[in-house]
């Protein structure tokens, strides 16, 4: 293989001695989910790769976004009290759509590993590449979800959605940070059921509008609030002090990697220079960017965010010390910059650096699942069935 090598010959040493591990005692997974998606796989060709659904499942989240992009680019138009009339509302099959697009996405992402160990597949690859494209889904899912609401009447604005999203990604992070410390993924109970409300939101906004969601609860709290609550709720309530839970006993019963300080909170820095600096561009912003073009900057944090924790993943699966820093952060430092001193020029910035997020990530993606091909030798997205 030529190109770029990202993998050192460390991690994929690494690799080759990699077990998976997880916990899920969620209800909803264990009596529900698993149920359907057990019923679900057998009725999938045993020749269809594993990775081949999860890409079909991250697609379909994909879609949705590109989806909404045409008909609520700027996020006004569920919004009664959006500027002029250039924002018609979303028609009622997009959201059908969305909702179908989203179940497809999570049952793919629920069968893919079911389909691995049925055709004996099972490996680093199949995980690497489903969890990395989940940390880009993570960005995806909250950023279409908010269509529902608008950015105007009964909902949140930009720079609270803004924060909305830096708590989703950091629950995500924090549970691979977790893993990196412990040795074993925790899976919340909120993500199954944040996936079903999602799907019901979407399918009741197809049949009923999004006028359904124009209401307010004891004490004046709109719906969008309401929901933007039960996202911190969800997190600060019990993702994260169960992620800080379970790091606590790994160290008291001696169970995790037992890392230094210094170590354990290594893979914190780059997360939390990442959000001072994006947070600097929000303020210091002489067109208000995340008021102005919301989508393209939220995406361009979502994409960064995506290669960052990528990069953790990669590290806690082949037991090696993660980065310290994301190169990434480098041209963001630099855009600030800029749009500082040429405040004119941050469209134009903002623009620059989505695009060299998004091909900075893809090429990582692409060339990282290439090594991994080339050293287990397998390919990405056929198998044989192991039936003939």
């Amino acid at each position: 293989m030529t190109g770029k090598r990202y993998l050192t010959p460390e991690q994929l040493q690494g690799f080759e001695n990699y077990k998976y591990s997880a916990q899920d005692t969620s209800p909803l997974s264990n009596y529900v989910m698993h149920p359907f998606w057990n019923t679900v796989v057998k009725i999938c060709p045993r020749w269809i790769a594993p990775n081949v659904l999860t890409f079909v499942g991250f697609l379909f989240t994909v879609a949705n976004f590109v989806l909404l992009a045409v008909y609520d680019y700027n996020y006004y138009a569920s919004s009664d009290d959006s500027p002029g009339d250039q924002y018609p509302p979303i028609p009622s099959w997009v959201w059908l759509a969305c909702a179908f697009n989203h179940f497809m996405a999570h049952t793919l992402d629920g069968i893919d590993g079911k389909q691995a160990r049925r055709t004996g597949t099972s490996g680093p690859l199949g995980e690497l590449f489903d969890h990395g494209l989940d940390s880009w889904t993570t960005f995806f899912i909250p950023a279409c979800t908010w269509s529902v609401f608008g950015r105007m009447d009964y909902s949140i604005t930009p720079l609270r959605f803004y924060f909305v999203l830096w708590n989703v990604i950091t629950c995500f992070y924090t549970s691979h940070w977790e893993k990196y410390l412990t040795g074993i993924l925790f899976l919340p109970w909120g993500y199954d059921v944040s996936q079903v409300l999602i799907f019901v939101i979407y399918f009741v906004t197809g049949i009923c509008g999004q006028d359904i969601w124009k209401f307010e609860i004891v004490g004046g709290v709109s719906s969008g609030v309401m929901f933007e609550f039960m996202m911190y709720a969800g997190s600060l309530g019990t993702s994260l002090p169960m992620s800080f839970w379970n790091i606590y006993k790994s160290y008291r019963d001696q169970s995790g990697k037992m890392l230094g300080c210094g170590e354990a909170l290594r893979p914190l820095l780059t997360p939390l220079v990442f959000f001072i600096v994006a947070t600097v561009w929000v303020e210091a912003s002489a067109s208000d960017i995340v008021n102005s073009d919301p989508r393209m900057f939220l995406f361009t944090v979502g994409t960064i965010f995506a290669n960052i924790n990528c990069r953790l993943i990669v590290s806690q699966m082949s037991n090696t010390q993660c980065e310290l820093l994301n190169w990434l952060l480098v041209p963001l430092t630099a855009c600030v910059a800029i749009i500082i001193i040429f405040p004119s020029l941050e469209m134009a910035t903002l623009i620059i650096m989505s695009g060299v997020a998004a091909v900075a990530h893809i090429h990582y993606g692409i060339y990282v699942v290439q090594q991994m091909c080339e050293h287990f030798h397998i390919l990405c997205f056929t198998i044989k069935d192991r039936a003939e």
